[in-house]
């Protein structure tokens, strides 16, 4: 179903609940948020507090139990990342980031051309041959990102990508996404249980509490942009973590 005309998506009233070997379990309460065309959302929240399963509803791939998911077009192009790059051993760089249009039997050349073009954009000149046991964590991410930019989505959903990383080569990474989202316009929902990543790299945050998780937060982050990470030293940077990292710890003690 189609959103309004200034949303790239909406969320309306949302609630999921499923079974699995302990029962059934109630993940999401009545979730209501929009987010713009090209938009930045983060969803931040304890673990197992519905986050991943908001960003399968997204997807198509977990239907909600009510509410609905409405988009800006009818039927969306939609990449997902997830924390594990999930690459094919067998299959190099250029290969792994070829198969969505493999499988859409494009010819060759169109599928060679739009491959190096999405090389360049994330960062892989030099490593097109390589296999992915001859990568670091940081380089597969961008394979698995790579691979979901092939395919020109409309909306990104990346779930926890960085999860694994080191501190430093995930600010680099967090850099990184911030280029490809700046240069290729996508509308982006970020699974993260970082704050300071959150607030960096989002125009909006969403904080979920504890299972069965609901808004806590809905905050809008007005930094400007490019930001670089000077950024994270100034007065406001430390305002919205402050602000964040409150409302999360009050949220869990009010439900511990």
């Amino acid at each position: 179903m189609n959103s309004s005309p200034e949303a790239a998506l909406s969320v309306h009233n949302l609630d999921v609940i499923f079974r699995d070997a302990s029962g059934v379990v109630h993940a999401l309460h009545d979730l209501t948020f929009s987010l713009p065309p090209n938009g930045f959302l983060s969803l931040i929240g304890p673990s197992g507090c519905g986050k991943s399963t908001l960003l399968r509803v997204l997807a198509g791939l977990v239907p909600p139990t009510a509410g609905e998911v409405r988009y800006s077009t009818d039927q969306p192009k939609i990449g997902m990342v997830f924390q594990k790059a999930n690459l094919m051993p067998w299959r190099r760089v250029l290969e792994n980031i070829s198969l969505p249009l493999e499988l859409k039997g494009l010819p060759r050349k169109t599928i060679l051309d739009r491959v190096h073009e999405v090389i360049h954009q994330v960062g892989l000149e030099g490593f097109e041959r390589a296999y992915p046991r001859d990568l670091s964590g940081g380089m597969a991410q961008r394979v698995a990102i790579g691979r979901s930019l092939i395919q020109d989505p409309d909306i990104l959903l990346l779930d926890e990508p960085f999860g694994a990383l080191d501190a430093l080569t995930r600010e680099r990474m967090g850099d990184e996404l911030q280029h490809i989202w700046h240069a290729h316009k996508k509308t982006v929902v970020l699974v993260t249980h970082s704050i300071p990543e959150a607030v960096y790299l989002s125009d909006q945050v969403l904080a979920l509490s504890s299972r069965p998780g609901s808004i806590v937060l809905d905050m809008p982050v007005d930094l400007p942009r490019p930001r670089t990470s000077e950024i994270r030293y100034s007065e406001s940077f430390s305002k919205l973590t402050h602000k964040l990292r409150d409302t999360l710890q009050e949220a869990n003690t009010m439900s511990a």
